[in-house]
């Protein structure tokens, strides 16, 4: 209010924000006349701003965009949970939809905040490390370990850091990102907060100071600062004195261009840019810069990329080589999964009794007195486990109970999860939570094949009707008869009657020796040739048409089952029980249990079962490994909900499905492999 009443000032520079200088209109009609510089960051909209202050220009940042950056980090390196960490100083008070926006940029980036944790002001603290370690010491009983700051100033951050470093929260395997108005502030601090937070990542302000002007001011600023306060380590001015000046600069150069010295807001405002972020992570006695953030650009490496990408008005395509190398907490290489690694570890019930070891198989060795764990859904498992952006510990614990009574174990919470070739049906979904399917299903019956007319020993004759043979004997025979009262006066080789029946044989084949010396005999037994060509191949045809006809199932569909109370076979730990008789309607003491695969060639052998069910990547198994036996798939299939894991978050599904293609492409060239060898022991 007092520089508002002086006649030389032409506009206000300072941190001073909206709600201060809107208070100070209140009482100063001349301040809404005043360009007044705001270097603070705001999180309020342009159009939200009071009406009174119509030449309030932020020169700060947005924090929203603050919030983006933050959760673009978190996006890059996969973290699906965080803990929130800021001070609730005036700023954040004054406008709670900062959280809102971090919270919303986190979800766009399949991220959620775990864990939040409010710090006063440090002014109003008595004792201010106590009551940081205490609240750190609650965190760390937690399982998160990805820490964002958000919202802070530098000796919070600096107590916080050193804090964690001493009860252990910034080792190996968490992950510290601060932001701009800690970040934008390491180029004045000394060593021992260099030293706090050593892995720490963040992002400031990006500032082009390669002009003739701001390296001027560079110079005399370390000059005046290394003169004023000799202690200092650091002389270099801070982010925030580089914006203090090009402000300053900018309201000077304006102010000579326009008329009579007052200053226009749209000359100021045209000075103001998009902010872009320098990327940074504090490794030894300072920092380094890794890549370059902006909200319509993304990550880039260099601020060249930047330019280019802001001249064609394309984005760069190489935010996945920017981050290769960065040294987090504890000197760790490699990204953090963020995951604390000693909480406890998840029971994950596995079936020990199922009836197809090719999906779970469990083995003990008595020499190490381990049981190991193998198959399809095993592998499948582990292999999503591997991808995940977090730790997941967990134990294997063999159950021999029905899949439904694992199911109940885990609504009752004695098992955490279970992982096995558990099918997803209605009742199971409504007590538990399953994965996405990792392997469509359905249910089939299988069925022995029809006795093939191939194997019958008076096949042959099926070619031809029983009055085709009879006339095709008797034609022969006519003109062999005939052919005899022609040539027996002639022919020697015809007079007798053996010599005529040889003849009548021989000829089917083409194979006679004995001449024709007659023409009218001749006449008469060439179209005869004709006709046993034409008959001939018409017998290979018939023949073959029966040898090479599609195989057929001895039962077509469960009506026939049923009408005939057959006897039918199924797993008994299994749902297919309750499906067969709740469902489908088969009648319960008609049903048999099997326990093996190996069980259901033999029942099939002996009549006890005239039909088997299994869920269709079972049968696949099944039909590979006895398709020998002369059984055969049959009827429709029934659709069912796939194979699924028991207990699981959909959080954790997305990496299940990542992993499956290359690991289900195994599984079926296992099939195929499987279904080779045993057909050539067939």
């Amino acid at each position: 209010m007092d520089l508002s009443q002086r006649n030389q000032v032409h506009a206000i520079i300072g941190t001073i924000t909206h709600n201060e200088a809107t208070l100070a209109s209140e009482f100063s009609d001349t301040i809404k006349n005043i360009p007044i510089m705001s270097l603070t960051s705001f999180a309020a909209k342009p159009e939200l701003l009071s009406p009174r202050l119509p030449h309030f220009i932020k020169v700060g940042d947005d924090i929203n965009l603050h919030m983006q950056c933050i959760a673009a980090i978190v996006g890059e390196f996969r973290w699906k949970k965080v803990t929130v960490i800021y001070e609730l100083n005036n700023d954040l008070a004054s406008d709670p939809g900062i959280l809102l926006s971090l919270s919303y940029s986190l979800r766009l980036v399949g991220s959620e905040i775990d864990n939040h944790l409010a710090f006063p002001s440090l002014a109003t603290l008595s004792d201010p490390k106590s009551m940081i370690e205490k609240e750190l010491n609650s965190l760390k009983k937690k399982s998160n370990r990805v820490f964002l700051i958000v919202h802070s100033s530098l000796e919070l951050a600096n107590i916080l850091c050193e804090k964690a470093k001493e009860i252990g929260l910034m080792e190996k395997g968490s992950a510290w990102i601060i932001p701009n108005e800690v970040a934008g502030l390491l180029d004045s601090v000394n060593s021992s907060v260099i030293f706090n937070m050593q892995g720490v990542v963040g992002f400031k302000t990006h500032f082009m100071e390669m002009n003739e002007t701001f390296r001027k001011f560079k110079f005399k600023f370390q000059r005046k600062f290394a003169l004023e306060y000799p202690e200092e380590d650091s002389i270099n001015p801070s982010i925030f004195a580089f914006q203090a000046y090009d402000a300053t600069k900018a309201i000077v150069e304006t102010a000579k261009k326009s008329s009579q010295g007052k200053l226009r807001l749209e000359e100021i405002s045209e000075t103001i840019l998009s902010p872009t972020f320098n990327i940074i992570n504090v490794i030894g006695k300072s920092y380094r810069e890794m890549a370059f953030w902006s909200p319509s650009l993304g990550f880039s490496k260099n601020i060249a990329g930047y330019n280019k990408a802001m001249e064609i008005n394309t984005n760069n395509d190489d935010s996945n080589e920017v981050f290769k190398t960065v040294y987090w907490p504890g000197e760790l290489l490699s990204v953090p999964k963020g995951h604390n690694n000693e909480e406890r570890f998840l029971r994950i019930g596995i079936p020990s009794n199922g009836a197809f070891s090719q999906f779970v198989n469990m083995e003990y060795d008595q020499s190490k007195n381990e049981t190991f764990f193998s198959g399809f859904s095993i592998n499948v498992f582990e292999a999503a486990v591997k991808r995940l952006p977090y730790d997941l510990n967990y134990n294997f614990s063999p159950f021999g109970g029905s899949y439904d009574e694992m199911v109940d174990q885990v609504y009752n919470k004695t098992l955490d999860a279970a992982v096995g070739d558990t099918s997803i049906v209605a009742y199971r979904y409504h007590l538990v939570d399953f994965s996405q399917p990792y392997v469509e299903s359905g249910l089939h019956m299988v069925v022995t094949e029809q006795p093939e007319k191939s194997k019958e020993t008076w096949m042959f004759l099926h070619a031809f009707k029983k009055e085709m043979w009879l006339m095709m004997i008797a034609m022969h025979i006519f003109l062999g008869f005939v052919i005899w009262l022609i040539e027996r006066e002639v022919n020697e080789d015809l007079k007798g009657l053996g010599s005529m029946l040889w003849f009548l044989v021989t000829v089917l084949f083409y194979a006679h020796r004995e001449p024709i010396r007659r023409p009218l005999a001749r006449v008469v037994l060439t179209p005869w040739f004709f006709a046993i060509f034409i008959v001939t191949n018409s017998f290979t045809a018939s023949l073959t048409s029966i040898t090479i006809s599609q195989v057929k199932p001895s039962v077509l569909n469960i009506e026939t089952l049923k009408e005939r109370n057959s006897p039918i076979g199924c797993d008994g730990n299994s749902f297919i029980v309750k499906y067969l008789t709740e469902v489908l309607r088969f009648k319960h003491e008609n049903i048999r249990n099997f326990s093996s695969i190996n069980d259901y060639p033999a029942a099939f052998e002996n009549k006890e079962i005239e039909a088997a069910f299994f869920v269709a990547p079972h049968a696949k198994v099944f039909l590979a490994k006895y398709a020998c036996k002369g059984l055969i798939k049959a009827g429709n299939t029934f659709r069912l909900g796939g194979f699924g894991f028991v207990g699981f978050s959909p959080l954790i599904v997305t990496e299940f499905l990542t992993c499956l293609v290359e690991v289900k492409l195994g599984y079926f060239q296992k099939v195929r492999v499987l279904r080779q060898t045993y057909q050539r022991q067939c």
